[in-house]
């Protein structure tokens, strides 16, 4: 994770580059490697803050933080009209935190451990989360194909803004469940308290605000490279979208979760991925769609294939996640499954 932070270099490198007028494809480079360490600095600031807090605040912390780099850039992508690589990006960090993060999670733990275990019942209940949300996803989708005549761009917006706001509520009633109702389920995979109290409070919050202002900054040049760069490189938008782009987003989280399973802590790694995967859907893809109504209504209609990746790879986690135990074959069928999807999308 450390060996990250030595491309924080890359910060000054691109605003230098985007004043002196670099070409796209290094500038989408040069900001792509700025904003890795810059998503890890603000996982572990949150992470930090959160140790202050006890663990119904830090957890919803880590929660609304947990996608922050993922949100800011698709949010600044919408504004420029970026519809389908925001969609991309959002199914594509979906489809990458189950099948690329859990699957290579599950590979270097078990070439380490021959069986790992993890807290069945929580993660159960994360999976069944997933499959609620999917359908939610999938709705609009059925929807317009019933009725291919309408648009939910326009006289039809209002289903994606109705289930936008079901969504969030539903995220919202997942908190009660985990910190109130139902809290002894949880009480395995809840971070330790005792972790962490090393780190100052005003310099966490400083660093957050900071890296916070930095992703929004270097997210403008990133969004605006995306296009011209898979022009240059002939790759499909969709492609940049729905690979290049989440694994820029999720890379400091997706080491973390790799590093959880080596050290044999299934439980937070598992939760790493499966949990980003919810707050995808469930917060971050709401959240977008209603600030989108201040700008260009954005619908919640993903593409067929979109859907029926994010579909699969949610029913795998559900297999995989229904016996509370791992080995390094499941994490490398799910890397496999992963690889065949990114190979499909490339092809588009």
């Amino acid at each position: 994770m450390k060996y990250l932070y030595i491309l924080l270099i890359f910060i000054p490198v691109t605003l230098v580059g985007k004043f002196m007028g670099f070409s796209d494809p290094l500038l989408f480079v040069c900001s792509s490697l700025a904003i890795i360490p810059l998503a890890g600095v603000m996982g572990k600031s949150t992470d930090d803050i959160a140790c202050f807090c006890g663990q119904k605040i830090g957890g919803l912390l880590n929660a609304t933080f947990g996608n922050a780099t993922e949100l800011i850039i698709a949010f600044v992508a919408m504004k420029a009209g970026m519809f389908d690589v925001v969609k991309a990006s959002l199914a594509g960090s979906v489809i990458g935190n189950i099948l690329l993060v859990l699957g290579l999670s599950m590979l270097t733990g078990g070439l380490k451990y021959k069986t790992q275990t993890f807290n069945k019942n929580s993660i159960n209940i994360t999976s069944s989360m997933l499959l609620l949300a999917v359908l939610g996803l999938s709705i609009p989708a059925i929807f317009t194909h019933a009725f291919p005549e309408s648009s939910l761009t326009t006289e039809y917006e209002g289903l994606s803004v109705i289930i936008a706001l079901l969504m969030l509520l539903v995220y919202v009633m997942q908190f009660v469940f985990t910190f109130v109702t139902h809290r002894n389920l949880y009480e395995e995979s809840l971070p330790d308290e005792e972790e962490g109290h090393k780190a100052s409070l005003p310099r966490a919050i400083i660093l957050l605000i900071a890296s916070t202002v930095c992703i929004a900054l270097l997210s403008e040049v990133f969004v605006s490279t995306v296009e011209p760069m898979a022009e240059s490189a002939g790759l499909h938008k969709t492609f940049v979208g729905i690979i290049l782009v989440p694994i820029i987003g999720n890379a400091a989280e997706h080491s973390s979760a790799i590093i959880m399973a080596v050290k044999n802590k299934m439980n937070a790694a598992i939760e790493i991925a499966l949990g980003s995967s919810l707050q995808i859907i469930l917060f971050v893809i709401p959240v977008l769609t209603l600030l989108s109504l201040l700008f260009t209504p954005m619908s919640i209609v993903f593409t067929p294939f979109e859907l029926v990746a994010v579909t699969g790879s949610v029913l795998i986690a559900n297999r995989v996640a229904s016996d509370g135990e791992s080995n390094w074959l499941e994490g490398l069928q799910l890397v496999t499954v992963y690889v065949m999807i990114g190979a499909a999308f490339f092809f588009v």
